[in-house]
């Protein structure tokens, strides 16, 4: 009798614990998430539990990695998470008015996969915007590797310090900022007259895995740009000489992984940058001294053109933003 008692106490509590986890949707989204968004855009998510609270981190087209405003659930299945923005307005007067913008994100789970919409209000208020989006789950990234076993293939230069010939732009339709110049790539997007020019970015023709990328820049003061790898991970190119130290800084994994030191040189003097990828880690060295020492990448960074961590890439070159030269581009392809 003693026996069954305890089978039985043993039954209900597994029982009870079953329904408790049912009863708990916040457990179906728990982890991170990478989404493909409508129209080309690349976003992220990670779900975690703060305190008994369950909060979220979201990504969405370009910026950085921001803290939601709220989650919550309906029906007990289905996740929403809300992001609010300040935005000012101007009246007729000259006077201004702040408005605060709230962007709802509806999540539904099916399997390892997401899909949800985005809705926002147009700019006037009258309407709204719906954008879908899908995503899947992402595991952790695995442990570090060990970078004094990794093997290379032979190295490969991307620039040939002539011409263009391997590169192309992400998006055909904007306009070329880069040329070649006595053996530097010079990306200059400057606007002319009263029409906005929009720059693109420049991508290479080849994908890769992961690699090793070694690259000199030149960074004017006041101007910035951005180097990513797999066309996914931003590695930062900006004057931020003598600034404290920060995730949007000169080397850093964008919104991601901030410098342990600084490194950077003042604007205007050439830098270098020795990059190693490998198994979702990143090191980074700036001028000889390692500021990003094989930490994991948990999700692609702002402006990515590809959600898929498990997928080769190409490396891109910001063009849009600021005056920047590079040179002495040259990459070796991890064996994988």
């Amino acid at each position: 009798m003693k026996k069954f008692t305890e089978l039985l106490i043993l039954s209900v509590l597994i029982m009870t614990a079953n329904v408790c986890r049912a009863q708990n949707p916040a457990e179906q989204f728990m982890g991170m998430w990478t989404l493909d968004i409508e129209g080309g855009a690349v976003g992220w998510i990670g779900v975690h539990d703060d305190h008994g609270f369950i909060d979220a981190d979201l990504l969405w087209r370009g910026g950085s990695v921001l803290p939601v405003s709220h989650v919550y659930f309906i029906d007990g299945k289905n996740m929403v998470a809300t992001r609010t923005r300040e935005i000012v307005k101007q009246k007729n007067n000259g006077e201004e008015r702040k408005h605060v913008v709230t962007q709802i994100y509806e999540f539904q789970r099916n399997g390892k996969h997401l899909q949800g919409v985005m809705t926002a209000p147009a700019p006037n208020g009258m309407s709204v915007t719906k954008t879908k989006f899908a995503g899947w789950k992402l595991p952790d990234p695995p442990p570090a590797p060990d970078l004094s076993k990794v093997k290379y293939q032979n190295p490969v230069k991307l620039f040939n310090g002539k011409d263009l010939k391997d590169w192309s732009l992400v998006r055909p339709e904007r306009v070329n900022g880069f040329e070649a110049v006595d053996g530097v790539m010079v990306n200059n997007p400057v606007q002319k007259g009263e029409k906005h020019i929009r720059y693109g970015n420049l991508r290479t023709n080849q994908e890769f895995y992961d690699f090793n990328l070694t690259i000199d820049v030149k960074v004017p003061e006041g101007s910035n740009s951005g180097i990513y790898l797999r066309g996914m991970y931003e590695v930062q190119i900006l004057d931020s000489y003598g600034k404290d130290l920060d995730s949007h800084n000169m080397g850093a994994i964008y919104s991601r992984i901030t410098p342990s030191v600084s490194a950077e040189k003042p604007a205007g003097e050439w830098q270098t940058l020795d990059i190693t990828l490998c198994d979702r880690h990143v090191t980074v060295k700036l001028n000889g001294t390692t500021i990003i020492d094989n930490e994991p990448v948990y999700g692609p960074t702002g402006g990515a053109i590809i959600a898929d961590v498990f997928k080769p890439g190409p490396i891109f070159l910001q063009g849009d933003h600021g005056k920047v030269s590079f040179r002495n581009i040259v990459l070796k392809p991890i064996i994988k």
